[in-house]
């Protein structure tokens, strides 16, 4: 390939993150918004019956129609759908205890524990550079959890549950390569997605287990029950939004090089942090502004340190909806 085509293709990669950034960034705010009034198991199924159907009717005529569904790795499909799906509920049970800015921070350290779980399960090997950013970053998540003070709470846990399953989930990308198409593997993110939430709602969506308060536990635990008329556009948002949002980022990792597009999702924290203030009316705490800063910025030199090695930190796909 060109230089000039290597630099095109770049640039589609780009945008490509930028725009599954904003489908993310619109999905956690929407989750967090409904947090209180609705099962996550029932938002999570309405959200991906949407997504699936926009994905068959639009995106997979566009990518070559149902035959995109064949793949010789179901295995890996469905260990990945797992993946996501456990790191998304973690992700959005954290958010609905926590303000959103702090939430989407702490787990920006997934880059981290990739690199980490890279050492144990690939043997890569990691310098002292980046040992000492996995350090600095592992810091701010410190800064902004605050363990063994009052100001701790379990549910600051959540994000760093779900960054580590989505990191997980690129060490099991490496694994299967850059075989499969985009529309393929968001086919079958979205059915993990509803299958683990039927199975949620089987279980939990009776509603016996709620009632102890905690914003967490009840966005679990709450029995299921009819959608108010004027939260049928945010559902719908999610579909749309949770849908093109895996498309967007697994098409940006196919036309790009890893460690150029993995810097464009990091353009999430300021957005997470418009969204806490202009719908939320919450400002990160001081402390907070540095775990975020430390947190971006280690995370931001492990890229750096991938793309001046010649090494790839990121998967083909890393999808985290």
């Amino acid at each position: 390939m060109t230089t000039s085509a290597i630099q095109r293709s770049n640039l589609m990669g780009a945008l490509f993150a930028l725009a599954a950034v904003m489908c993310f960034s619109l999905n956690d705010v929407g989750i967090k918004f409904l947090s209180d009034r609705y099962a996550l198991h029932q938002v999570i199924l309405i959200r991906s019956v949407i997504g699936t159907l926009i994905l068959l009717a639009v995106i997979m005529p566009l990518a070559g129609g149902l035959r995109v569904m064949r793949t010789r790795r179901l295995g890996a499909h469905l260990l990945r759908g797992v993946c996501v799906v456990f790191a998304n509920m973690c992700l959005f049970l954290g958010l609905a205890a926590m303000p959103i800015a702090d939430a989407v921070a702490v787990f920006f350290v997934s880059p981290l524990i990739i690199t980490i779980f890279s050492v144990i399960f690939l043997r890569e090997t990691v310098g002292a550079r980046r040992w000492a950013a996995i350090a600095v970053g592992f810091i701010g998540v410190m800064v902004i959890v605050k363990p063994g003070t009052t100001a701790f709470q379990l549910a600051s846990l959540l994000p760093i549950a779900a960054a580590t399953l989505y990191a997980v989930m690129h060490i099991v990308a490496r694994k299967i390569g850059g075989t499969e198409s985009a529309a393929t593997m968001a086919f079958y993110i979205q059915s993990t997605f509803i299958v683990a939430s039927v199975i949620f709602g089987l279980t939990l969506g009776h509603g016996s287990f709620a009632g102890s308060g905690h914003p967490s536990l009840e966005f679990l635990l709450r029995a299921w029950g009819p959608i108010a008329p004027e939260d049928w556009p945010i559902l719908a948002m999610l579909g749309v939004s949770g849908v093109f949002g895996g498309f967007f980022i697994s098409q940006a990792y196919r036309l790009s090089e890893a460690a150029f597009a993995a810097p464009f999702e990091y353009v999430a924290m300021p957005m997470a942090i418009m969204w806490g203030v202009t719908v939320f009316g919450t400002w990160p705490a001081p402390t907070a502004w540095i775990g975020i800063a430390l947190i971006i910025g280690s995370g931001l030199y492990l890229i750096w340190r991938e793309s001046t090695k010649g090494r790839t930190l990121t998967a083909k796909d890393p999808s985290r909806r």
